[in-house]
């Protein structure tokens, strides 16, 4: 590997410059025939090849679509935003106004009310069709005045999105939920302390978590174009839980140890507490932009809060090096037992060397890796349970994008959740390679 370029632009981590469409692309073993829908994942893929970190670059998405016990085709498209057509358009003004359709949609994309949305937390959602082409930005009919996190939680049993805002100006905060079918119904602007950076948020039955935590922004690095936040000694770190329909004033906040979260597991109601495992970083960004995200610092956390003494109780689940988590969508704020997450590499190796994906039994302690060979390996994986089975358990399938350094390839791979190490259900032979990017979702046709 050159020692010219970043980590970012070099391996798998680099861009593909084509956008491509294969139908009917080569299956070994077989697609479970319960499996009818799309599997669509984004990530950062500059247009000019080049970006001055890996977290800035133009949005890509790559989907797979499954039905009748096959994969019916592959495509990848860039969502066409004002950012894609103009690079050099510039989202942050001196003054500090920011333009919400200047976007790079490209950290997650999730499915909604009927609308396909790529998300990433500076700016609007951009919808999608079902074949991964563009519609244009969404803002709720005028409703939504803010960015909106690449993060937001699909309530399963309500069926509502709550989501939120950051921003470098006041409010530092806004919180937003929408209906199921997808009309904004409530807007809360939260205190916090400044413009903290939070990435991500979680839900319970009755309640929003908050995480005000010390990484903050930097306006001069913003309109330099580079990543505009740093760790700050001076800023408190804390979680806020609120309830879902309260206000500001409900928000009771709780003193954790300094540290740095960009993604949580879940969270739970559990008797008179809260229960929130995350990935947990010690510190983040001391040297501004830098992946100090190495070996042994992202760990797998457990906080508890007691919302009648208004006390925290933290705990390491785990202390190897792991992030992007996730649950099964069905349990997204209910008691959760099995979370999937991304494993780093050896002790020498940091954030960016992957070792394989881990299946971790929150109530036993006892994990399993899925090592997919030399050479060989994952990005995220999405969880989606077997058709009747206990949404809580273990039966069901994991997805994920696998590359093979060997063949300069990639594949879409199925496990068996419940038989984690074992050999793949399916491989789905892809016509490019897929850079490792951020998240995903499993879109079923019934949604």
């Amino acid at each position: 590997m050159s020692d010219e370029l970043p980590f970012h632009l070099q391996g798998n981590f680099a861009p593909v410059s084509e956008e491509r469409t294969a139908l009917e692309p080569e299956v070994s073993g077989s697609v479970p025939e319960e499996l009818v829908g799309l599997y669509v994942r984004n990530g950062a893929n500059p247009v000019t090849g080049r970006s001055a970190h890996w977290f800035l670059g133009h949005g890509m998405v790559h989907g797979v679509r499954l039905e009748g016990g096959r994969a019916a085709w592959y495509r990848n498209r860039y969502v066409r935003t004002p950012y894609l057509d103009d690079p050099e358009v510039s989202r942050i003004s001196p003054d500090g106004t920011v333009d919400h359709r200047a976007s790079a949609a490209n950290t997650h994309v999730i499915a909604h009310a009927g609308r396909i949305l790529a998300l990433e937390e500076g700016a609007f959602p951009f919808v999608l069709t079902p074949e991964l082409d563009t519609l244009g930005y969404h803002d709720y009919d005028g409703a939504l005045d803010t960015a909106m996190t690449a993060h937001p939680k699909i309530c399963p049993v309500t069926g509502e999105l709550l989501f939120f805002a950051y921003q470098q100006l006041p409010p530092y905060l806004v919180y937003y939920r929408a209906s199921a079918e997808g009309e904004l119904v409530q807007r809360e602007e939260i205190s916090v302390g400044g413009p903290t950076m939070m990435h991500d948020f979680a839900i319970t039955e009755r309640h929003a978590l908050f995480m005000d935590l010390p990484v903050v922004f930097d306006l001069q690095r913003a309109v330099r174009g580079e990543i505009p936040f740093h760790w700050s000694d001076d800023y408190p770190a804390r979680i806020g839980i609120m309830p879902r329909e309260g206000k500001d004033a409900d928000v009771k906040w709780f003193d954790v140890d300094p540290c740095y979260v960009f993604h949580g597991v879940n969270a739970y109601e559990d008797g008179g507490g809260v229960v929130f495992d995350v990935c947990r970083a010690s510190e983040m960004w001391r040297n501004p932009g830098e992946m100090d995200v190495a070996q042994g610092n992202l760990t797998l956390h457990r906080f508890r809060f007691d919302l009648e003494r208004g006390t925290t109780t933290e705990q390491t689940v785990d202390e190897r090096g792991m992030e992007f988590p996730r649950v099964a969508d069905a349990r997204v704020g209910l008691r959760h037992r099995y979370g999937f997450t991304l494993r780093f590499g050896g002790a020498e190796a940091g954030a960016t060397r992957l070792s394989g994906l881990q299946k971790t039994d929150f109530e036993t302690g006892v994990a399993w890796l899925h090592d997919f060979g030399p050479g060989r390996t994952p990005s995220e994986a999405v969880f989606v349970p077997a058709a009747g089975s206990d949404p809580a358990g273990d039966e069901g399938w994991v997805m994920t994008f696998v590359y093979d350094e060997h063949r300069d390839a990639s594949e879409f791979v199925i496990l068996d959740a419940a038989d984690f190490g074992g050999r793949p259900v399916a491989r789905v032979q892809l016509p490019q390679r897929v850079p490792y990017g951020f998240h995903g979702s499993w879109i079923p046709d019934s949604d």
